[in-house]
């Protein structure tokens, strides 16, 4: 009997012995081992690769010991070629040492799409802008010719040469168009734009089939109404339908409108 005791005494004893150097060799893996391998509690935040060039990536990514892998391409017409899109994981996310960023980059040749030569014939112009818009295609010069159809497209032109079915255009390119005038005139006098606040001045020039130029934005109008200072052609001059007005604005604040009001005041 007693020798069974100290036998069960024994067995007991070595269980204990290696319950406890199991439980000391699992907190040692999990707390010690573990955490030193996988560089626990140390994170890398993601830059953001946004715009960045293909050629300074390893700048913002290898240098950061981080991986990077292209996994897609698309094209942008506000971006050069062989920028960057889109990544994930996002910028200013945590991730591991040697974590690859996927990205998306900026196609050195943009895609085509077909001419909507549908359209030629039976749209209105703004039907036919909106078309283009949503092909990523941008509409350039409005060019009037005589037709009983006011604002009918009559054709359409890239680089200078009529498009025709069959043709593929690259995204982000300019179109003209050729547009009937409903036997309007096609030469009358400049109206005055001097004055007037610029969503007033540009929707004067839409009504007279005239097109905007460009705008030159003389002082910060951020948070104010802008207005029309100078205008070219001036006012009286004769012009054409379709041709180009360009705008020089300033906001409400700036002096030199304050002096402009009061010349028109005394002039009236």
């Amino acid at each position: 009997m007693k020798l069974f005791t100290d036998s069960l005494k024994g067995f007991i004893l070595h269980a204990l012995i290696i319950f406890v150097v199991a439980m000391g060799a699992s907190l040692l893996f999990f707390y010690t081992y573990l955490p030193y391998a996988t560089n626990h509690g140390e994170t890398i935040t993601v830059p953001d690769l946004y715009g960045i060039k293909m050629e300074d990536i390893d700048e913002f990514v290898t240098k950061r010991n981080l991986r990077y892998e292209i996994n897609d391409s698309t094209f942008s017409d506000d971006h050069p070629p062989l920028t960057i899109l889109k990544q994930y994981p996002k910028a200013g996310s945590k991730v591991k040492e040697n974590r690859k960023i996927f990205i998306s980059v900026n196609r050195v040749t943009p895609p085509s799409v077909p001419f909507p030569h549908q359209l030629v014939g039976s749209s209105s112009l703004r039907g036919v802008e909106a078309v283009l818009k949503s092909n990523e295609l941008k509409r350039g010069k409005i060019i009037y010719r005589p037709s009983q159809f006011f604002d009918l497209v009559l054709d359409m032109q890239y680089n200078g040469e009529s498009l025709k079915e069959g043709d593929f255009i690259p995204k982000g390119s300019t179109i003209d168009l050729v547009v009937g005038d409903g036997y309007a005139s096609r030469s009358f006098k400049t109206p005055k734009l001097v004055g007037l606040e610029l969503e007033e001045a540009l929707f004067y020039i839409k009504g007279v089939r005239l097109d905007l130029g460009i705008v030159t934005v003389e002082s910060d109008t951020a948070g104010e109404k802008s207005f029309v200072v100078k205008q070219q052609p001036q006012e009286g001059r004769t012009v054409q339908l379709g041709d180009l007005v360009d705008l020089w604005i300033v906001p409400e604040s700036d002096s030199s409108y304050q002096e402009l009001i009061k010349e028109l005041e005394e002039s009236k």
